[in-house]
């Protein structure tokens, strides 16, 4: 992002050589390819301009040390996991961008970028998967999360932290994340969306026509509780589609039977049906119940794959 000599607001306006060019540092780093995948601001990122990407990164990670890819931060961590889930290759996937658009002092981008790319060239980096690369940390695809909208440090991974970090300008790789077996591309549409639980909320989202879903992921309070009133039918629901059960606190995981005050309850809501949703945030989870469906996978194969995030 860039503003125009207007002094308009910043907008999708620099290229990838742009992006280099403000990093000298990087000629001595790896002899770079530049490619302009997408030239659009990332909250109009679509999922299947992802899918795109995990064909392109698939195609080319055989034949290359390391891949980065800049983008805007509104959709950074999500990009970040649906392509962990994906990408098949080993070469390291990293994944940086700016807080501070470079009209801005202190800006962020070039140093980011600079970390990023040591990063994809690091030897230890290969075969664990997509890494968030920001503030000199490294974080894995599957725990970061934006937590801030304007800190240059706004990426962290609630309940797990940083899997490495840049010291003295060179990646350091702390701990590994088991990474998840990929999931093939997509063979078919379908349509997740998440709903969130709030205090008095009369669930009025969840009589939507529900042919439209394909699936739905419910942001519970706390340990995976929702107002009594949603109970039964979240459960009609589970009955036809897959319904996942996360927590909207962002970190900690869903329980299975701690409490069980009647409907409402995670013990209630998971026998109705529902699928534990375990460790995952509501936006992971809707993107890898977006993904198996997309894929063909049936009910049983769903609560295989979430049933690892327990």
């Amino acid at each position: 992002m860039a503003s125009d000599t207007a002094g308009r607001g910043v907008a999708p306006a620099l290229t990838a050589e742009d992006l280099v060019a403000a990093v000298p540092e990087l000629a001595a780093e790896a002899t770079l390819e530049l490619v302009d995948f997408r030239k659009i601001p990332g909250a109009w990122l679509a999922v299947d301009d992802i899918v795109d990407l995990a064909d392109l990164l698939n195609k080319r990670s055989s034949d290359t040390a390391g891949i980065v890819i800049t983008q805007g931060t509104d959709t950074l961590e999500e990009t970040a996991y649906l392509l962990d889930l994906l990408y098949t290759g080993n070469a390291p996937v990293v994944i940086t961008g700016a807080m501070r658009n470079p009209q801005m002092p202190g800006a962020d981008g070039p140093a980011n970028i600079l970390a990023a790319v040591r990063t994809a060239a690091c030897p230890e980096a290969r075969g664990i998967g997509v890494l968030v690369a920001f503030a000199d940390e490294l974080h894995a695809a599957r725990h970061v999360q934006k937590t801030h909208s304007t800190s240059t440090s706004a990426f962290t991974s609630p309940g797990a932290g940083p899997v490495g970090h840049l010291v003295e300008g060179q990646p350091r790789i702390h701990f590994l994340v088991p990474r998840q077996a990929p999931i093939g591309l997509p063979v078919r549409l379908a349509c997740v969306e998440v709903i969130e639980a709030t205090l008095g909320s009369e669930g009025s989202l969840l009589d939507a026509p529900a042919d439209r879903l394909d699936g739905l992921v419910v942001a519970a309070f706390g340990a995976g509780h929702v107002p009594q009133i949603w109970a039964q039918r979240l459960g009609n629901l589970a009955a036809r589609i897959p319904v996942v059960l996360t927590s909207r606190t962002g970190a900690g995981s869903v329980l299975t039977h701690t409490y069980d005050f009647g409907p409402g309850s995670e013990t209630d809501l998971l026998g109705r049906g529902l699928v534990n949703g375990g460790r995952l945030e509501p936006r992971k989870a809707r993107l890898l119940l977006l993904a198996l469906l997309r894929s063909g996978a049936d009910q049983t194969a769903i609560r295989t794959v979430f049933a690892a995030h327990r």
